[in-house]
């Protein structure tokens, strides 16, 4: 099965950060954001990944191409493992690599995918979403589309002050976190959301949502949204969601980074121990004084 990732949003939630440099590469520590989503695939068996990029992205095709010069300084130096890392990265799988020319939304970029994908069922990562936990998330999608067919979408239950913000399923729950889709709404006021289950970064779709995308008029933001196209084509075939098991983080909002960012440096082999005897004795009231 072949993976989409749409990575060619202008990271305007932060600037000045994603003024010059792509936000899919801004760091949890000390790897890129979009690396855990591409780790992510590579866990689940994908191996053949179309990356949707845009102007200024050429950062994320030169992070995971060779880099002859370091490794070989990496190897004069005699740093053995990082040089294995640096390797690593450009072995994880097959990337390929697409341009979105014109920012006309979600559903226009995964249309820039219809050659590559072809006839095949394929999976959508948003570079946004980072999601830990055992198994990857894209995978339980997989795993739930093997057993019972149709399109899956990844979601999750959302305070009413947030629903807002996401695309919201109508639907039936069918069995533990499975729910058969009837109805997508995008962005609905708290009042119109008929239900809690906000549609997070992680989709797998059956070939025909291009047909559906082709013909989707633009919606919010004057963008074709994908959500739309899905809308449409729930209702002439199977639609699954499911309530992943796994903690996502939206990168693309600075709580979240940050959080998530404190959660990987915790678990960091180098960094972890003394990150959390730095927590334990944080002064807050000083530290915010001192910044302010």
């Amino acid at each position: 099965m072949k993976a989409v990732i749409p990575a060619a949003g202008l990271g305007t939630r932060f600037l000045p950060a994603t003024k010059s440099q792509p936000k899919e590469m801004l760091p949890l520590v000390d790897k890129p954001s979009i690396q855990y989503v591409v780790e992510e695939c590579s866990k689940a068996g994908i191996d053949d990944i179309l990356i949707i990029t845009g102007r200024g992205k050429r950062a994320i095709e030169d992070h995971f191409d060779r880099s002859f010069e370091l490794e070989e300084n990496l190897d004069a130096k005699g740093k053995e493992d990082l040089k294995s890392q640096i390797e690593d990265i450009a072995d994880l799988v097959d990337i390929h690599y697409i341009r979105q020319k014109k920012a006309l939304g979600l559903g226009h970029a995964i249309m820039r995918s219809k050659k590559h994908v072809g006839a095949e069922d394929f999976c959508v990562l948003l570079g946004d979403d980072i999601v830990f936990g055992k198994n990857p998330a894209i995978g339980q999608l997989i795993d739930l589309n093997k057993r019972m067919g149709g399109s899956v979408i990844a979601v999750q239950r959302f305070p009413k002050d947030q629903i807002s913000n996401y695309g919201v399923i109508d639907g039936k729950q069918i069995g533990k976190g499975v729910h058969n889709i009837c109805d997508l709404i995008e962005k609905p006021s708290p009042e119109a959301a008929p239900t809690d289950l906000g549609i997070i970064g992680r989709y797998l779709l059956e070939p025909e949502i291009f047909d559906y995308l082709e013909k989707t008029p633009k919606g919010k933001g004057a963008e074709i949204q994908l959500t739309d196209a899905m809308k449409l084509h729930c209702f002439n075939s199977d639609y699954h969601g499911l309530e992943f098991e796994g903690i996502r983080y939206d990168l693309g909002d600075k709580l979240d980074f940050v959080k998530a960012t404190v959660e990987v440096a915790l678990s960091h082999h180098q960094v972890g121990e003394a990150f959390y005897s730095y927590l334990k004795a944080l002064d807050i009231e000083s530290a915010r004084r001192r910044l302010s």
